[in-house]
């Protein structure tokens, strides 16, 4: 381990067991852009990166076959399920719906596993890893810091009633939407090291579960809500910009790319707002709602719906590029890669499509709905799913697909 690593180590173990509680109201004196002794842009988390556009540059093998499976999520809860990460120390790390967090090797043996919450939903979002550390919340209202390497809790913060977004990681700060009985939310930036609360705003009315998108370049901090809206703050003052009615809840995380906050909802529609001043640059209308994450590159939105079909959408324009149907429900997460668009849909399986096509390079089946946003590595595809039919006995599996 480096200098840095062993300083960042010795700084965290003395604030790591500090048991933090939620702080009402915005708080005064934080300056989001002061220097910090963490790191200032996390390893990996999800969507990989602060304006969640779900690229990755590593290629996919043009065939693939099942290398080892584990079982994962147990509950019925039809939301998104939380991804896989790859932590610096090598293994894979995943929350699931049973309150626990794991370590995995790439060879799927089990490192370490952590309960971090009993609520019955446990968790779906999918950890931020920055400082050696995992940031995760769970359907308790609570945000927790675990090691990496040992699995052991640091801090947990209890920050309302659920948390089904992703935290955000940017310069030793998690941004994080957080819902709230009423029903209500807000949104809060709490410091990576202690747990403590240093900014929160209440403004959502209903609750959020949209991960933060966090646009430095133009200047704002954005997330839906189930009320419909976009609610959008300047970055880094943090004060209340705008806001813009969808029509329908806002489920998914906001992608950001060329200005512009690409944006699905249960209206039924992608909407693309400028990120500036929230004005409407398109609306594409798809068949039913829309609840997932949305990938955003070369210039095109990939995004799937109730309707089952994955849609290819002109960034620009908002024009259809094409569509494909996959025979179920596609509320998880698109991942593009140079040449495809990795998803999956409720038909239980995961497909790899061409980018320029739609047509399909590979499809795996699997046991239950494909939800999670699938993890490419150098040599490597892993992704979560849900229990079959919601039913405990019946898991849904953590996977590894490798080149055939």
């Amino acid at each position: 381990m480096n200098e840095r690593g062993h300083t960042r180590r010795a700084f965290l173990t003395t604030v790591g067991t500090a048991v933090v509680g939620s702080v009402a109201g915005c708080q005064s004196g934080f300056d989001p852009l002061a220097s910090t002794s963490l790191d200032e842009f996390a390893a990996t988390q999800f969507r990989n990166g602060l304006l969640n556009r779900g690229y990755t540059d590593r290629p996919i093998p043009t065939s693939v076959e099942k290398a080892w499976e584990l079982p994962t999520n147990r509950g019925d809860h039809t939301a998104a399920k939380g991804s896989p990460v790859l932590a610096p120390t090598g293994d894979l790390v995943v929350a699931d719906d049973t309150g626990r967090i794991r370590a995995v090797s790439t060879d799927g043996e089990v490192q370490w596993a952590t309960t971090i919450t009993q609520a019955g939903r446990g968790s779906h979002g999918t950890a931020a890893i920055a400082n050696e550390t995992a940031y995760i919340g769970t359907y308790d209202g609570v945000l927790s810091a675990v090691d990496v390497e040992t699995g052991q809790r640091r801090w947990r913060t209890d920050l309302g009633d659920a948390i089904g977004a992703s935290p955000t990681y940017y310069n030793g700060v998690l941004y994080v939407a957080v819902e709230h009985a009423a029903p209500s939310g807000s949104v809060a930036a709490v410091d990576a090291a202690t747990g403590s609360v240093q900014w929160r705003d209440t403004r959502p009315t209903n609750h959020p579960h949209s991960t933060v998108a966090l646009d430095r370049e133009n200047g704002h901090l954005l997330f839906g809500s189930n009320d419909g809206h976009v609610y959008a703050w300047t970055f880094p003052e943090l004060e209340r910009s705008w806001t813009y009615d969808t029509g329908g809840d806002v489920k998914a995380p906001i992608a950001v790319a060329d200005g512009l906050a690409v944006v699905p909802s249960w209206a039924g529609t992608v909407t693309a707002l400028h990120v500036a001043d929230g004005s409407m640059e398109w609306e594409f209308e798809a068949d039913a709602d829309l609840m997932c994450a949305p990938a955003v590159d070369g210039g095109t939105v990939y995004v799937g719906s109730h309707d089952d079909n994955v849609y290819a959408i002109d960034l620009a324009t908002g024009e259809e590029q094409w569509r494909f149907d996959t025979g179920g429900w596609v509320i998880g997460s698109v991942v593009a890669t140079p040449e495809h668009a990795l998803v999956g849909s409720y038909n239980a399986t995961l497909y790899a499509l061409d980018r320029k096509s739609g047509e399909v390079a590979w499809a795996v089946d699997n046991r239950g709905h494909v939800t999670s946003a699938p993890l490419v590595t150098e040599d490597a595809v892993y992704y979560t799913e849900r229990a079959v039919d919601g039913a405990a006995d019946r898991p849904g599996r953590l996977y590894k697909l490798v080149g055939q």
